[in-house]
């Protein structure tokens, strides 16, 4: 854990996305400075599934020391920016630091991504923060310890990282992208520099694109926070670097990350757009003795009697699938197999008490996913993660991405039927 020092002591701090999550965290970690917040966020009045408005947000700062502002913020609303701009320089006397954190998120192909979630992506993500970035510096200009630092990944032009999710991939790379100008363009005037994680961070966020149990894979916002206030303690002439949380860390003299894990000693889920390939990933978890999320299955119970693998694995899909399975989930899946025992099979857990088998479903698959028959083997007997497997191209999907995600929840039932 990093200590606070001091250093961010009357400092002002512009944070968009601050009501929740990893903005708020990095207001917190500032605030203990006391430090000046501006909480720039769109939640005023609470959410029913996500935590947090910009007011519980300013309660907890000022309680934690720091001066509050909140103002309601829609970062794609050039008035509304100008405004929380100007209130901040009316309330503060100025902005020093500008943590451009508000983010979208939406993981689905070319075909299955609705315009209105390609706009939202890159109306928030890209020009969101090019925007508040723009209407901000020349408040930093005027500072004598000018920072922005935008929530956002190394620039990694590798392809694994766009094909399944191009449109997400390009509006992350464009806060990536004002890092890359804007630091080259201020250089002398502004720190500009980027911060991302290396494994997943728990958020409402990942909560909602990972579902339960996902938690015990990730780190705290708190490890996000520690960085970004190292960051922000450097001089002006720290700019233009691509940092990864741990490697900020790490350089500041942290041994221990245990304190950071939401369960110390379980498997973490790395990040995207990391260029450590998920198999390599993968390898390592297992060497550190990382025990899979369902047990895989004995030498006698891999090929069972029944016929192929595949047949032996609906055999046991279908002891587990029940009412309380159908009514928690709610989707029809496809499995269009290919290689050894290349085939269609079906999953319906959407009417009745759910029923599996092989060829098409009986009404439209919501989600139809696409991988090689070992492969699938390997997912369902613990051998090879679904996150793991989309992230490496081994597994494609179609549909509904929440329902996809929603899979995971049989597949902890089916290690419980020692699968």
């Amino acid at each position: 854990m990093l200590h606070n020092t001091g250093k961010l002591a009357g400092c002002t701090l512009f944070v968009t996305g601050a009501s929740r999550g990893i903005g708020k965290a990095i207001a917190l970690k500032a605030a203990r400075d006391g430090a000046n917040i501006v909480i720039a966020a769109k939640t005023a009045e609470p959410h029913p599934k996500l935590p947090g408005t910009i007011y519980t947000a300013a309660q907890e700062v000022e309680a934690a020391g720091g001066r509050a502002l909140p103002c309601v913020v829609d970062i794609r609303d050039e008035r509304q920016v100008g405004d929380a701009v100007k209130k901040a320089v009316d309330t503060f006397g100025g902005i020093d630091i500008l943590v451009n954190n508000a983010s979208a998120i939406n993981l689905t192909g070319t075909l299955d991504t609705p315009m209105k979630k390609v706009d939202l992506m890159l109306g928030i993500n890209l020009r969101g923060t090019y925007m508040t970035s723009k209407l901000v510096i020349p408040h930093l200009l005027k500072s004598r310890c000018p920072h922005i630092l935008n929530l956002s990944p190394p620039l990694n032009l590798n392809p694994v990282w766009f094909k399944n999710h191009t449109a997400y991939t390009m509006a992350k790379y464009g806060m990536s992208m004002c890092v890359l100008g804007m630091a080259e363009e201020f250089r002398g005037q502004i720190a500009v520099n980027a911060l991302w994680p290396k494994t997943a961070i728990q958020t409402a966020a990942m909560d909602m694109l990972g579902g339960e149990g996902v938690g015990k894979q990730c780190r705290t916002a708190d490890i996000m926070a520690d960085a970004a206030y190292a960051i922000l303690s450097k001089p002006t002439d720290y700019t233009g670097h691509f940092l990864v949380d741990e490697d900020v860390l790490k350089a500041q003299g942290v041994q221990d990350f245990d304190c950071y894990a939401v369960q110390p000693g379980h498997p973490l889920l790395p990040d995207f757009f990391l260029d450590e390939t998920p198999e390599t990933v993968a390898q390592q978890m297992e060497q550190h003795g990382a025990t899979p999320a369902f047990k895989p299955p004995t030498p006698s119970e891999a090929t069972p009697p029944s016929g192929s693998p595949i047949e032996g694995t609906f055999d046991v899909i279908r002891g587990v699938i029940n009412e309380d399975v159908v009514k928690s989930t709610q989707g029809v899946y496809q499995f269009d197999l290919s290689g050894e025992h290349a085939g269609v099979w079906f999953l319906d857990l959407k009417s009745g008490s759910g029923s599996a088998g092989q060829g098409p479903p009986p009404s439209k698959a919501d989600v139809i996913m696409t991988m090689s028959s070992a492969d699938f083997s390997k997912m369902f007997a613990g051998k090879l993660k679904p996150t793991l497997a989309f992230m490496s191209g081994k597994l494609r999907i179609k549909g509904d991405m929440t329902l996809a995600i929603k899979l995971e929840k049989l597949m902890g039932r089916m290690s419980k039927a020692k699968l």
